[in-house]
């Protein structure tokens, strides 16, 4: 008897991307929409963090303060993380509090905080002057304090597997905005919020690295984003960070890639890929039909020769979509053809999603991804995600419904 029982086929499956329970906002070709300018409304109030150290000198002598007030200000603000005129008793009391209020004018309400169980991660909501919601999320590691923070409310590149590019982009934020994420976690750091320093740490630890992996595409919120990590690495001036524990991450807007590479600032940059083929990538990445695969690899390229420092290519391993084996190889092959140790590649498990097509790659899966990138000669390590259980996750990070009523509710801090 013929056995009619079909031989089963071995190649692999691919499924396509897609949006799940929601819209996908598409331009008048069909395309994914893409949105670069931020909506008109109204800007936050101008900030010292906003301002280059000249014009904080001139705004002090404005508001009837010698100019050596600003260096006063700065000290008080970027070491000692406070904006409260009571602890700021180096100041004369006449005309402190029009100072103070003039210079550092209230931009961030916190609306809630959600912990880890073992509080090693936090993710705070923040609403901005004009009822705007972001998110940040701080995360103690051995060794180091990481934190992720917005660059934008929402987004506006509409990639389908990222819950903060479903609302579309609400607006930029301004630098002291971004700056103001980075001192609320330092003062809750020295408060000990993050766990007792005495028992976890040392005293006087505070954020030692910051990745801007929160809401929003950095690169298209250009000139606010670069004057918030002048204020980082300003030593004199500033935060005093090191550029090469910042990390500017950029789904591929290429001009933007190059320009930054071009500022003189060596932080690290890392390009959320995803993908190694154009095929899947402009369905992925949106922005990926303005400047392709090769383009983003180029600018990549370009910035490590332009500052020494070597680029991380973000990859979230995506079961059946992006994680097949014949992927790993061409992405090792993209790489090595534009030379060896420039880049490291960072595989990401996405989160378990039973029933959806956004689910992570089984492990085996990710082990021969990393397993074939290795031996093309390319450093390659599976990332560690955390803040999955409080949705603080890469990709996660999106007011809900639920926050918004929060929010609504939640006096403006003054």
């Amino acid at each position: 008897m013929t056995d009619l029982t079909p031989v089963r086929s071995t190649k692999p499956r691919q499924v396509r991307p897609a949006t799940e329970g929601w819209q996908q906002a598409k331009d008048d070709t069909g395309r994914p929409l893409l949105q670069f300018a931020s909506p008109k409304r109204g800007k936050p109030p101008v900030h010292m963090a906003d301002m280059t150290p000249d014009e904080r000198v001139a705004k002090v002598k404005e508001l009837g303060m010698p100019g050596f007030r600003a260096k006063q200000l700065e000290k008080h603000y970027f070491t000692h993380f406070t904006h409260d005129p009571a602890e700021m008793t180096d100041l004369p009391a006449s005309g402190r509090e029009e100072l103070v209020h003039g210079m550092l004018p209230p931009l961030l309400t916190e609306v809630r905080r959600l912990e880890t169980d073992r509080g090693d991660t936090i993710k705070f909501l923040w609403k901005l002057h004009d009822g705007a919601l972001v998110e940040s999320v701080l995360m103690r590691y051995p060794g180091r304090i990481t934190l992720c923070v917005s660059s934008q409310a929402g987004c506006g590149m509409n990639c389908p597997f990222c819950a903060t590019g479903q609302a579309g982009l609400t607006r930029n934020m301004s630098a002291a905005e971004i700056i103001e994420q980075v001192i609320r976690a330092n003062r809750l750091i020295a408060d000990g919020g993050l766990g007792d320093p005495r028992k976890v740490g040392h005293e006087g630890e505070r954020v030692t690295n910051i990745v801007f992996m929160g809401m929003g595409e950095p690169l298209a919120n250009y000139n606010r984003v670069l004057q918030s990590l002048r204020v980082m690495v300003d030593k004199d001036h500033g935060i005093g960070m090191s550029a090469r524990g910042i990390t500017v991450s950029t789904v591929g807007l290429v001009p933007a890639i190059r320009k930054l590479a071009d500022e003189g600032i060596p932080v690290t940059f890392a390009l959320s890929l995803h993908a190694p083929d154009d095929t899947l990538r402009d369905e992925l990445i949106p922005v990926n039909s303005r400047w392709k695969v090769d383009e983003a690899l180029d600018a990549a390229r370009y910035y490590f020769e332009k500052t020494g420092r070597r680029v991380s290519i973000e990859y979230a391993l995506i079961k059946d979509m992006n994680d097949h084996a014949w992927r790993a190889d061409l992405l090792g092959d993209k790489l090595n053809e534009r030379g060896r140790g420039w880049v490291h590649v960072n595989p990401i498990p996405l989160n378990p999603t039973p029933g959806s097509i956004w689910t992570s790659s089984e492990r085996d899966v990710q082990q021969e991804f990393v397993r074939r990138l290795n031996d093309a000669g390319i450093p390659t390590t599976l990332r560690d995600t955390r803040g999955k259980e409080i949705d603080g996750a890469c990709g996660q990070l999106v007011a809900t419904e639920d926050d918004e009523a929060v929010a609504a509710e939640t006096p403006a801090e003054l």
